[in-house]
């Protein structure tokens, strides 16, 4: 039989959340009002390094409105210390990091008391009443030179800044060659040192908590991405009875890996809300985000390849330093570690070598952040890869197709170790080629370096690939992480033959509960609004590990397809009961079950009333079409891409604009087009904006002076492209639906390829390099500096060299 019903998979649907979301039929953590709920506020430290002397919260507690004001002295011996899952060696150094500083700070804005009142505003009012006395420390901020002997130290009894050192050798572990040979033998050899700022996570929605203490359980509601993970931490941590402890994630606005903690404010409510008996919220402002909710990125990058002068890169070594901040978050040491996988990206590299070492600063701690350690490692090898072209005289694109893996080689297992089982770059790149106009561009690039344009074009190139699906519980075994890679998933087939889809994958934007309901819609047969999604609930959805790197429809997907096909199975020996015949003679399409050769038939809506009666059923046969299915998937998922983009650069002022951007990507099999589109934009927007826009900065104190939206950084609508984007397709080969991830893909990807434009603009001027983000100040600089370096050269009339006298404001679409 041939079913004419459409299939869902691969539909543009319009996500069935956003009604409610956007017009605000919906519950967000700080919407929670309960009976006798207090509020709290958190006292923050101003200083980076210091004693605590003192702290007189005597005043504080006879303010209005307060109930309770807490020090880490009135905590020290139930707080714990806030978990790391990810031990990267058996000597890592993990100082231990209370969610209230007892006796010294480490960082601005770590914790030091906090009011709980009647009121939000009676609470932070009472923060003013606080006496706090500090006794200043040295501190260790520059993440180079906490390396050295020498260096001050962010936490003195540690004896050291260096938290781990991670290694990964191809020629010990026999995936490839010795590194140190293949350099010292190259024909050609760049080395080179990138820098990837430190970024904040600048999720829709401020973290919030409400704890209720007053049932049988406590029952958490967190704006967080990892509610499974939150409740197991805090029974761990707090000595809870995990049963005693409900976690519920509402809608969340946005994550990014900034949610992806057991932060201490959670830990601070629980504590508080228990000593007080009555329900606490908190719920931060946008400063105290900025301030203390965890950082990303930071990393000084050392590379060197190794090419013959035809373009073969014949080894690649990279040396990595990675600003943990004054304490290790939930995976913070294991970050790199995702990237040491990456480095090598599509490219067919014969020998290899990783090293990175995680350090301590007087900083916010860093933790994931969109891509996590992928972005980095694609940004350090596609820049290389930039640097070599320049020193062979290559094409770019040239030089990267004689290195990529051909399609006819998948699947590829790589000098890193990974087995990359599906992928075909020629195709991406042809077809990205193809939309960017890429050899009219680098015409009208030539034509304007020879009449000497002011304002000169660059093209810059990204070609990807990705590890996501966060994984196989076994390879996270061998790297030491602290948990596994599996996702749950249930399926509730009710008596009217509706659909209930339970979740262990918990949305924060990404789209959940449409991209589910196409899928078992497909899988049952019923109808896409037949199918309700529940998820972020430790209750309701007891078993998962949560969202976070693309893992969601790659793993979740699949649970929820593993769980299905036991729905099917199991109507299947009720049908042919039913029918009076074998459950090999059934065939099940489109939501029925047909004997084979026959025209007799029956709706598996209708087994499911059946089932409800279960007058009539085989024996031994339980009443119950439900299901339930754990997946741990059997490898990463490998998404790949070509993104080209065209950046015009004003040489007199500095000013840098996108004039063109392209994406081809490959993230498998679709299921909703309009989600994947939306995602692709989400991610280039993040990584344009390190591109060009944002970056966290300390002074010399440790102070953030980057601590408002004023002064961070964060690009408008008015100030990105129109994207074009575009698909290829090939399916893995490793999950029933052939999907990959594509959460990240626009981050990982964009950033390199928007910095390598902007360097191909003015290399002409003798500029190799520019840290991020390239802010006019910083590309005139850069100009200024090459052009003096090459002896003048560019600086006579019509050259395109003036003045500067402000640092404006870099714009990726014009607008200033």
């Amino acid at each position: 039989m041939t079913s004419t019903i459409e299939p869902e998979v691969g539909k543009a649907r319009l996500r069935k959340e956003d009604a409610r979301l956007i017009t605000g039929r919906t519950r967000w953590t700080d919407n929670m009002t309960l009976p006798g709920l207090l509020h709290m506020a958190v006292l923050r430290s101003p200083s980076a390094h210091a004693r605590i002397t003192a702290i007189d919260t005597g005043e504080a507690k006879r303010a209005s409105g307060v109930i309770a004001v807490l020090t880490g002295a009135d905590i020290a011996d139930e707080q714990g210390s806030l978990p790391c899952a990810w031990p990267i060696t058996p000597d890592m150094k993990s100082p231990d990091a209370p969610s209230i500083a007892v006796d010294h700070v480490a960082f601005a804005g770590e914790a030091v008391a906090v009011v709980i009142a009647r009121s939000a505003a009676e609470a932070y009012d009472a923060l003013e009443l606080i006496d706090l006395d500090l006794e200043d420390l040295p501190v260790a901020l520059d993440l180079e030179e906490a390396t050295r002997d020498s260096a001050t130290l962010a936490h003195p009894d540690l004896g050291t800044n260096n938290s781990a050192t991670w290694v990964f050798d191809s020629g010990e572990a026999g995936s490839g060659e010795d590194v140190e040979k293949a350099i010292a033998e190259a024909e050609v050899v760049v080395e080179r040192r990138f820098r990837q700022q430190r970024l904040i996570p600048a999720f829709m929605e401020p973290r919030s908590v409400v704890v209720d203490p007053t049932g049988d359980q406590f029952t958490m509601w967190s704006s967080t991405q990892v509610p499974h993970i939150l409740r197991l931490m805090l029974a761990m941590t707090l000595g809870v009875p995990e049963h005693k402890v409900r976690v519920i994630a509402p809608d969340v606005g946005g994550g990014f890996g900034g949610k992806l903690q057991v932060t201490p404010e959670e830990v601070i409510t629980f504590l508080a809300a228990r000593r007080l008996g009555k329900p606490v919220k908190w719920t931060e402002s946008r400063s105290e985000s900025l301030l203390s909710a965890h950082h990303g990125r930071d990393q000084v990058q050392r590379l060197t390849i190794a090419a013959r002068r035809d373009g073969t890169v014949t080894g690649l070594k990279v040396d990595l330093l990675a600003d943990m901040g004054a304490y290790l978050r939930l995976v913070s040491p294991g970050v790199p570690v995702l990237g040491a996988f990456m480095f090598n990206a599509i490219y067919k590299i014969p020998a290899y070598r990783f090293s990175c070492t995680n350090v301590f600063t007087n900083k916010t701690p860093t933790d994931a952040y969109r891509g996590a350690g992928r972005p980095e490692a694609t940004f350090g090898i596609e820049r290389i890869m930039d640097e070599l072209a320049v020193e062979l005289d290559m094409d770019p694109l040239a030089l990267r197709e004689k290195n990529w893996i051909s399609h006819e080689e998948f699947p590829y297992t790589t000098v890193s170790t990974l087995t990359y089982d599906s992928g075909n770059y020629e195709a991406a790149t042809e077809k990205a080629k193809e939309l960017f106009d890429y050899d009219g561009l680098r015409r009208e690039q030539a034509e304007r370096r020879e009449r000497r344009d002011p304002v000169q074009l660059g093209i810059g190139v990204s070609t990807f690939t990705e590890m996501c699906g966060l994984a196989p519980s076994r390879v996270l075994g061998s790297l030491d992480y602290g948990a596994g890679g599996w996702e749950h998933a249930s399926i509730r087939m009710l008596p009217t033959g509706k659909v209930e889809v339970v979740s262990g994958a918990t949305p924060h934007g990404q789209g959940h509960e449409t991209a589910w309901s196409q899928i078992v819609a497909d899988q049952l047969g019923v109808g896409f609004d037949d199918v309700e999604v529940l998820h972020g609930d430790t209750q309701s959805s007891p078993k998962g590990l949560d969202t976070y790197g693309s893992r969601s429809l790659v793993v979740g997907g699949i649970a929820v397809v593993k769980a299905a096909e036991k729905v099917v199975a199991k109507a299947r020996t009720i049908a042919a009961h039913m029918m009076e015949c074998s459950p090999d003679d059934l065939e099940f399409e489109a939501g029925k079950f047909t004997v084979k050769g026959t025209d007799k038939s029956t709706a598996i809506q209708d087994i499911a009333l059946a089932v409800f009666a279960a007058h009539d059923l085989p024996d031994g046969i339980e009443p119950s079409l439900d299901s339930q299915a754990s997946y741990d998937p059997e490898n990463f998922s490998f998404p790949h891409g070509t993104h080209l983009c065209a950046m015009e650069v004003d040489t007199e002022t500095g000013q840098v604009s996108v004039r063109k951007y392209v994406c081809v990507d490959d993230v498998g099999t679709v299921v909703n087009p309009v989600i994947v589109e939306g995602q692709i934009h989400g991610g280039l927007a993040q990584g344009i904006a390190q591109a060009l826009f944002e970056e966290a900065v300390h002074d010399e104190s440790g102070t953030l002076t980057t601590g408002t939206f004023a002064d961070y950084l964060l690009p408008s609508a008015a100030d990105l492209p129109s994207f074009v984007t575009d698909r290829t397709e090939t399916p893995s080969t490793t999950n029933p639906l052939g999907v990959k991830g594509v959460g990240e893909a626009g981050t990982i990807a964009s950033t390199p390829a928007v910095v390598n434009a902007v360097l191909d603009a003015v290399r002409q001027y003798g500029v190799s390099d520019i840290e991020m983000p390239c802010t006019p100040m910083r590309v005139w600089e850069a100009i200024r500096t090459g052009a003096s370096a090459a002896g003048g050269l560019g600086t006579e009339s019509g050259g395109g060299l003036g003045s500067m006298d402000s640092q404006g404001s870099a714009t990726a679409g014009g607008a200033q």
